[in-house]
């Protein structure tokens, strides 16, 4: 009997969600997320809602499209860019699933952990967590947190305090890059909750501190909480003159939040020569030069929470920084913030005005809205103690399942899925959308309400353990790809894994062991789409076998080091994760199988991106054929990605982008153009279909094999200089 049999059932719970798309916010009941090796799940108590960043968030999902353009011009620029090359349809298909992607809202919280991942020590079930981070400290019943994104809680910290753990680290850190000393005078500009943790923070380290607002309710409030001097901003130049005797600010922190450029102006008038200008909040940023050039003032943009923030590796793999050489991170600020709570020397209380239960969540944000007229500051979520915790799917539809038809089991729902493989299966007919899993609820309940799935998940052996499905698509991230295939392949289902097939050798070895084994095989296929686009089988149509050449150009753009795609234990590089397509593109065309692979690289002292990104492959074949492949990430985006020659007796051809094709033939040519690019999914979930209806695979599987032991040559080859044999 197989390990999955035997595996913890994921909870359901309810968690609060907004589309960008149309702005609806609601409360969903939604899958738990599971509890992966390197964090704890937790059951929040009491959850923050952000008046400056969620409102920001929500007003912005609120905007109608062009609003939603005006506001992001960098990424209009993008769309234009893609329609030129994949055409307009293409192009507009995936912006609007983009734009269909949900929010999940909050980003810190109070909780108690209710199982920890085997690789996390130093924390047990029960024990009490603040949590912060985006798409982790959600206002949800449960959260997943890595172990770098919580702490424990103090025990004389209340958990109303301790749930203010993110937005008292981002103001920390603002701290921390002003680095004040005992005696100067600091201006704050902006009181909400980040400038009333401010002035606090100012006054335990000793300094003299003049707050300013519109709001005379929170000027009265940072009084309150020991500002020394308050005013409205109209009136900071004169009263910051009063206040520093004339000799200006030692630093100025901006925790505003505006897209006005007026503190930034106002900043460099009232700072003295050589002060420090930090800025926390999200102001506008048009640098007066002349001020801050003649007074030498030290511009400081503050990085949220601290360093490791933005960092893949320390916050969703848990690999921390040396503490003697990066003393304040994210975790470390977020111990320091509760250490001078438990101390008194913040009291996050006193900013309080509203608590809501979670079940009434959506108050909260009309008060944000301004649909209920009154003051605010600090809005608290609080939850049951006595959630109950469902183990079972979540099911969605009452949607018919029928036995003959390619009933889908959906691992993973990334953008790629959304707007590339769910429209294409749709499209081929006669499948049905039956579980979809994903390492959100939020994701699973938006992609799983759109496209109609029966059933959401968010641990992928459940689909496994559901006799209605018999097919199962895998478009995770790599690494995940070869025991998820191997897992489904032993239960008995179909399978389609996006590329690659494995990015561990040993992982190849098991599927092929299985393939080679007595018992039942299902349906293996990988996503080498591009041997089913319309151009590449007219160019097959027209070589047949005879022994050929090929030169297989590709553009591929610059994929920064810090990608997941780039990470060898994650992704595994681009060789295994993308050159497997122009690969088995050629295996295809040739109609043979590689017998050998050599490869070589620039070698650049530029080390932004691995060398192996810009490689030159020549793979031989057992029918005389062979095949250049040229692979660039460094180039310009304006020429095309993908461009295909290719040479044979009394034949040339070329192919541009799966838009244009030329083939020359004995005294003959012909053209064919597409208006938008067509790189083989339909075609390939059409030969799915047909498969596992007939038995047969589309790709043999000594290709799909072959193809991945190719890509692994081509590292090995890389590292040796040597020709690779097969």
């Amino acid at each position: 009997m197989l390990l999955y049999l035997f595996t913890i059932k994921p909870f359901s719970m309810k968690q609060l969600i907004q589309s960008y798309k149309t702005g609806e916010l609601g409360v969903f009941e939604v899958p738990a997320p599971v509890c992966g090796e390197n964090g704890v799940l937790v059951k929040t108590k009491t959850s923050l809602v952000s008046a400056g960043t969620e409102k920001m968030i929500v007003d912005l999902a609120k905007k109608s499209l062009v609003g939603k353009a005006k506001a992001r011009p960098d990424l209009v620029k993008q769309v234009v860019n893609k329609m030129k090359q994949e055409g307009v349809m293409n192009t507009l298909e995936k912006v609007f699933t983009k734009l269909d992607t949900p929010i999940p809202l909050g980003y810190s919280c109070v909780g108690e952990v209710v199982q920890v991942g085997s690789k996390v020590s130093g924390v047990s079930v029960g024990d009490r967590v603040a949590c912060g981070g985006a798409g982790y400290a959600n206002h949800s019943e449960i959260n997943y947190v890595p172990r770098n994104l919580f702490v424990k809680v103090p025990e004389n910290v209340s958990d109303a305090d301790a749930s203010f753990v993110t937005v008292g680290s981002i103001a920390l850190q603002g701290i921390r890059q002003t680095a004040p000393t005992l005696g100067e005078k600091i201006v704050v500009m902006g009181l909400g909750l980040l400038g009333q943790i401010t002035v606090q923070l100012l006054k335990a380290n000793g300094c003299k501190v003049l707050g300013t607002d519109f709001d005379p309710r929170k000027l009265e409030l940072a009084k309150k909480l020991g500002a020394d001097e308050v005013c409205a901003p109209n009136e900071v130049i004169e009263k910051a003159n009063l206040f520093t005797n004339g000799n200006g600010a030692d630093a100025v922190v901006i925790a505003a939040s505006t897209s006005s450029n007026q503190p930034i102006m106002d900043a460099g008038e009232i700072a003295r020569m050589k002060a420090r200008v930090v800025v926390v909040g999200l102001v506008g940023m048009d640098i007066p030069r002349n001020e801050y050039y003649k007074k030498e003032l030290e511009l400081k943009l503050s990085m949220a929470y601290g360093p490791g923030r933005y960092d893949p590796k320390y916050e969703e793999q848990g690999i921390d920084y040396p503490f003697a050489h990066v003393r304040w991170t994210e975790q470390r600020n977020f111990e320091a913030f509760l250490d001078l709570v438990e101390e008194g020397k913040i009291t996050p209380s006193e900013m309080v005005t509203h608590e809501y239960d979670f079940e009434k969540a959506l108050s909260a944000y009309d008060l944000l809205e301004g649909k209920i007229q009154e003051d605010y500051l600090g809005i608290l979520l609080k939850y049951k103690d006595n959630v109950e915790l469902k183990s079972e799917l979540v099911k969605i539809s009452d949607a018919v399942v029928k036995s003959d038809a390619l009933n889908i089991g959906l691992i993973g729902a990334g953008n790629f899925t959304k707007s590339v493989i769910i429209p294409n299966l749709k499209k081929v007919g006669n499948t049905n959308f039956v579980g979809l899993c994903t390492a959100t609820g939020v994701s699973a309940h938006s992609t799983g309400n759109k496209h109609d799935f029966k059933y959401i998940t968010t641990d992928y052996l459940e689909l496994l353990n559901n006799n209605e499905i018999n097919t199962v698509f895998i478009t995770t991230r790599h690494n995940d790809h070869g025991e998820k295939v191997l897992n489904a392949l032993k239960a008995g289902k179909h399978v389609f894994v996006e590329k690659p097939l494995a990015i561990h050798e040993q992982e190849l070895e098991q599927i092929k062991e299985f393939y080679q084994s007595d018992v039942s095989k299902p349906v293996l296929q990988v996503g080498y789409n591009r041997r089913f686009a319309p151009l590449v089988e007219e160019m097959k149509k027209a070589v047949g076998d005879l022994p050929m050449s090929i030169n297989y150009r590709v553009n591929a753009g610059v994929i920064p080091q810090d990608v997941w795609v780039q990470d060898p234990q994650v992704g595994g590089g681009r060789i295994l994760g993308e050159v497997c397509h122009f690969i088995d593109t050629c295996t295809y065309l040739t109609g043979s199988i590689p017998e050998s692979v050599h490869a070589t690289c620039v070698t650049k002292p530029d080390q932004s991106i691995p060398d192996e990104d810009n490689v030159s492959i020549v793979v031989k074949y057992k029918n005389g054929s062979t095949a250049v492949i040229n692979y660039y990430a460094y180039g310009n985006n304006q020429l095309s990605k993908e461009y295909i020659e290719l040479f044979a007796p009394d034949i040339a051809m070329r192919m541009d982008n799966f838009r244009i094709l030329e083939i020359f033939k004995g005294a003959k040519s012909s053209k064919f153009k597409n208006a938008n690019q067509d790189k083989g999914f339909k075609g390939e979930f059409k030969s799915l279909v047909s498969a596992v209806k007939n038995g047969d695979l589309a790709i043999s599987f000594e290709e799909l094999y072959t193809t991945s032991k190719v890509t692994f040559a081509v590292l090995e080859s890389l590292k040796s200089g040597e020709l690779q044999k097969l």
